[in-house]
């Protein structure tokens, strides 16, 4: 009876989140028809350095004109995740009304005021607005620096016209582009007052494209044919690691398998007496349970949770809810499944845990619940605190913060409870085709690479080399500007990262029993996780050669998130690389005969 009281509250927490909160699988606005001069919403969003994609301000903390009465857009959870901070530009392009050069205001800028202009223009800051939900980027100024060796000899300018060409379809508005005008300029180079005239221009224009696909142009880029071919690329280079090794794997795996079998059963016939060797003689110790059982159960089931997750969200991308400038559903999808596919991770870490004869099952859920999330938690309160102290919109209001607590306490953790009771409830028992042991067998002096660090070296290296080609392309496009559209590419890649995972796994298992190595539980979820680690040392790689990021803040929100995530790509490949090794021990363990 509590268990469904509980479910209850927990569902209509969902409900309740979502009708607050809703994932926009359209903000196109399908509903925006316009006539004649009626006002079209114009929002200004955010500013910051363009190299620095997490380090964004509000549009007004510089000291541009603001409107008599700024307007906040209602955001949606997603929305503020992605540090959007919405709010009416000065701006008004009314539908069909061109301007030649209207004055939006005129205003004097103190010493103060020109040297955070001159600042935000020496970082390359950008400035991005939305309008009728369409994009507009643009830069706010430029620093001249032909022939000028000295940095304190640079001249820093103010753009103070914006043209604005919009295009549109009868009723609808298309498309936007903004671009400055290179002739109208503010000195900022010295520390004095200034008077400035901030105007814009705005340019009708008709076009024949449907509103339907009025989005198309910003997935473009990601779809140039030579962006294609590197994809292509990355994906027969994938697919020829992936054949190559499974080949190999096979042929070595069936031929010593089957030679293993025939020996064995030779064995039995001939002489009973006779010593055995390989990974035969380890049978009454291969399925002796791990040490550290409730940490073993909670790893596997937050690694299966987030596969869960990883394909919802690769289910959402392939059907097209991940559109350009779908602002924050991204966001909004990774908390709600999160938060939704708990009650997994309660129900695997649970089951496996009571499998493994774990007395205290209730401990295991706790950790459970804490291995993925703490180290998130703790990461985010830090981050958020220096976005706090850098006052930038990555900083989340109090609001949001209190709606992500009650996600967590109203619906993550009641199905982590259900999830885990139903676990232990399901009484299923371990399934080991061979007896163990009472005592444990001694494991022989095995050589200097037979040890963990270098079978996971070995072991995240070849999925790795699967995938870094793609990697480049999601960091630029999570870290950058860049925009990734292609998710079916990015799902193939994804299944061969899989592939691989399991087979290189399974084949430095095998290794290992045949080493007579009983250890093996342990060893198989870290090899199977190690291509995480690789993931990180490639985010080092990113940030230093490929990259300009600089700054505090957008250091330590790159390396602190990525830690994350390639944290949870050690759960989810370290759960796939067990779960293969785990069937292929059981399966060669079933085809003999054991005393």
């Amino acid at each position: 009876m509590e268990a469904k009281k509980m479910m209850g509250c927990g569902l209509y927490a969902v409900v309740l989140i979502l009708f607050c909160n809703p994932i926009q699988v359209r903000s196109d606005g399908s509903d925006h028809k316009y006539k004649v001069g009626d006002p079209v919403p114009l929002y200004a969003n955010k500013v910051g350095p363009f190299h620095n994609p997490s380090e964004t301000y509000r549009f007004f903390d510089l000291p541009f004109c603001s409107p008599a009465h700024p307007k906040e857009k209602k955001e949606a959870l997603g929305e503020v995740l992605n540090g959007d901070r919405l709010v009416s530009a000065p701006y008004k392009l009314d539908f069909l009304q061109d301007k030649d050069t209207e004055i939006v205001c005129k205003k004097k800028l103190t010493k103060e005021e020109v040297a955070q202009f001159r600042s935000a223009v020496s970082k390359d800051y950008y400035f991005q607005m939305y309008y009728d939900d369409l994009p507009i980027w643009g830069f706010l100024g430029k620093v001249e620096k032909e022939g000028k060796s000295d940095p304190s000899e640079y001249k820093y300018y103010l753009f103070k016209h914006l043209h604005f060409e919009i295009f549109y379809n009868k009723d609808r508005v298309i498309e936007i582009n903004a671009r400055t005008d290179p002739n109208a300029l503010v000195d900022l180079s010295e520390d004095k007052e200034v008077e400035v005239e901030f105007m814009y221009s705005v340019k009708w224009k008709e076009t024949n494209t449907p509103f339907e696909k009025r989005m198309e142009k910003y997935s473009h880029s990601s779809s140039l044919p030579h962006h294609l071919e590197i994809h292509w690329f990355s994906i027969i280079n994938s697919c020829v690691t992936v054949l190559l090794l499974t080949g190999f794997l096979a042929t070595i795996l069936m031929r010593v398998l089957k030679n293993d079998f025939v020996k064995y059963a030779h064995d039995e016939e001939a002489a009973d007496d006779q010593e055995e060797t390989g990974w035969k003689y380890i049978h009454g110790d291969v399925f002796r349970y791990p040490k550290y059982k409730s940490l073993f159960a909670a790893a596997l089931g937050s690694g299966t949770q987030l596969f869960t997750l990883t394909i919802f969200i690769f289910i959402l991308a392939l059907v097209g809810v991940f559109y350009p400038y779908n602002r924050g559903a991204l966001f909004t999808a990774l908390v709600v499944i999160y938060a939704l596919t708990s009650g997994i991770a309660g129900y695997t870490a649970s089951s496996f845990y009571c499998q493994l004869e774990g007395p205290n099952w209730v401990r295991n859920l706790l950790l459970t619940g804490s291995l993925f999330c703490g180290p998130l938690l703790l990461t985010f309160c830090f981050l958020n605190t220096v976005a706090i102290a850098y006052s930038a919109t990555a900083a989340l209001p109090f609001g949001t913060i209190v709606v992500i607590f009650l996600i967590w306490a109203l619906v993550t953790s009641p199905l982590l409870v259900l999830g885990g009771i139903a676990g232990k409830n399901s009484k299923a028992e371990f399934q080991a085709p061979v007896r163990t042991t009472k005592y444990p067998r001694e494991i022989p002096p095995l050589p200097w690479y037979r040890g963990s660090l270098p079978q996971m070296a070995m072991a995240g290296f070849l999925p790795f080399s699967a995938i870094y080609i793609e990697l480049y392309y999601i960091f630029a496009s999570v870290w950058g500007h860049r925009i990734y559209t292609i998710y079916s590419i990015l799902f193939i890649v994804f299944i061969i990262l899989l592939i691989v995972t399991a087979f290189i796994t399974v084949a430095l298992t095998y290794f290992q029993l045949a080493a007579e190595d009983h250890e093996w539980w342990w060893r198989s979820f870290l090899c199977g996780g190690s291509t995480g680690l690789f993931i990180y040392g490639y985010c080092l790689y990113y940030y230093y050669a490929r990259s300009d990021m600089s700054g505090f803040m957008q250091t330590s929100f790159f390396f602190g998130y990525m830690a994350c995530i390639c944290y949870g790509f050690f759960l989810m490949l370290g759960t796939v690389g067990f779960r293969a090794s785990l069937f292929f021990v059981r399966h060669i363990y079933r085809s003999i005969k054991c005393e």
